[in-house]
């Protein structure tokens, strides 16, 4: 008896690439998910159940679908040979080169992503695309860096990809270099400041709160 994860993996690479063929020129919609649906062989019905937030669930898979293969790309290089600087940079040149080889379906994308409803959803993606690199760079760190790593990486990733599909690769790549950069920089900076972010939270928060309730907080004389 086939496993039914097995055949839903196999039944959502179907539809994906549809979705990539039929992106292009139907744009990343609805209309486009069910004609991409149909185009694998499968009813509405089963298009939906697949893809329950159809062309959400599809710019997911294409996402994912770009970290694997950024792997893939990643597979000939020792992390541990390469200054952390490096690895990222390395990393991040991986990443934009996957979502290249599907360029005209990743511009549909992104702009399916940018619009506001999805703005949650594209955020999302980034932050697990920062994730899959860093992993893949070494990084252990389960403490608050951990969160701002990935962070950034997902702004530096969000650009680079947006400059890659509108200028072109060496752009891409000029604008991820500056930025790791400036990253890097501040990294230095913090460590030797002592600096923690979540420190600065809460003395903001602790500035705010003083700000709005600073009457009652006076020590009574």
């Amino acid at each position: 008896m086939s496993d039914p994860a097995d055949w839903t993996n196999e039944a959502e690479l179907r539809l994906l690439e549809q979705a990539i063929r039929i992106a292009p020129h139907e744009g990343w919609t609805g209309r486009m998910t069910r004609l991409a649906g149909r185009a694998a062989g499968f009813s509405e019905g089963e298009t939906e159940l697949l893809l329950p937030r159809g062309p959400a669930d599809l710019a997911a898979l294409f996402s994912r679908r770009h970290d694997a293969r950024a792997l893939l790309l990643l597979q000939t290089v020792d992390p541990q040979a390469l200054k952390i600087r490096e690895r990222i940079g390395r990393a991040v040149e991986a990443r934009i080169d996957a979502a290249g080889d599907d360029e005209a379906a990743a511009l549909r994308w992104a702009g399916f992503l940018a619009l506001p409803p999805n703005l949650a959803l594209g955020g999302q993606l980034a932050w697990e695309s920062a994730d899959v690199l860093w992993r893949w760079a070494g990084d252990t760190a389960t403490d608050e860096n951990h969160y701002s790593k990935r962070a950034l990486l997902a702004g530096i990733l969000s650009g680079a990809l947006a400059i890659r599909l509108n200028a072109g690769r060496g752009g891409a790549v000029r604008f991820a270099e500056r930025r790791i950069g400036d990253v890097m920089r501040f990294e230095r900076w913090k460590a030797a400041s002592g600096f923690r972010p979540s420190e600065l939270l809460s003395a903001a928060a602790g500035a705010l709160g003083r700000m709005r309730y600073g009457r009652a907080e006076r020590p009574t004389p």
